[in-house]
C-alpha cells in the first residue's frame, strides 16, 4: 500500500489558499476567509515577494498564523519618502478643482508611466508634505494562511 506524499508549498507553485492580514490586535486588513478562496501561482508577484515566502515549505491542508516583522511585511518606515510637494505640481496633477486635506492619499503618475501614492501629512500655502511609505510601512502584521490546495 503506497503513502500519498505531502504536498509542500514552492516557488512556482498553483495554490488554493485563504488568507488574512491583519494588524497584531487582530485588525483585518484584507481576509479572504469570508469569500472564495484565492488563486494563485507563486513567484508572479500576486502577492508582495516576502508574502510569498512566508508561504515556502507550508503544508497542504496547513492553517497556520505567523506574525511577520515589518522587515518580512511592508518594509520599515523610510524617512526619504517623506517629501514636499508644490502646489502648483499637485493641482497639475489631480482632477480639476479638486480640494485637499491632511490625510488625503493620493495617486501620482511618474514621468516613467508608473503610479504611486502617498498621504498628505502637512499643508501650507505653497506645499503639501506627503508621506510616500506604505502605510503599514514599519508595521508587524499577522498572516493567517490555510492552505486548500497545491499543484
Amino acid at each position: 500500500m503506497s503513502e500519498k506524499s505531502i504536498l509542500v508549498v514552492n516557488n512556482g507553485a498553483y495554490l488554493t489558499l485563504h488568507y488574512r492580514l491583519a494588524t497584531l490586535d487582530g485588525e483585518d486588513i484584507i481576509s479572504t476567509f469570508h469569500e472564495s478562496p484565492a488563486t494563485l501561482l507563486l513567484g508572479q508577484g500576486q502577492l508582495a515577494p516576502s508574502l510569498e515566502d512566508a508561504l515556502l515549505g507550508l503544508e497542504e491542508g496547513s492553517h497556520t498564523t505567523q506574525e511577520l516583522a515589518p522587515e518580512q511585511a511592508f518594509g520599515l518606515r523610510n524617512p526619504d519618502l517623506i517629501q514636499r510637494v508644490s502646489l502648483k505640481t499637485l493641482r497639475e496633477n489631480s482632477a480639476f478643482g479638486e480640494e485637499f486635506k491632511v490625510g488625503d492619499l493620493i495617486d501620482f503618475s511618474a514621468p516613467s508611466g508608473g503610479k504611486f501614492a502617498g498621504v498628505i501629512q502637512e499643508l501650507d500655502a505653497e506645499s503639501a508634505l506627503f508621506d510616500f511609505n506604505h502605510p503599514l510601512a514599519g508595521q508587524r502584521v499577522l498572516f493567517e494562511t490555510k492552505i486548500i490546495g497545491i499543484l
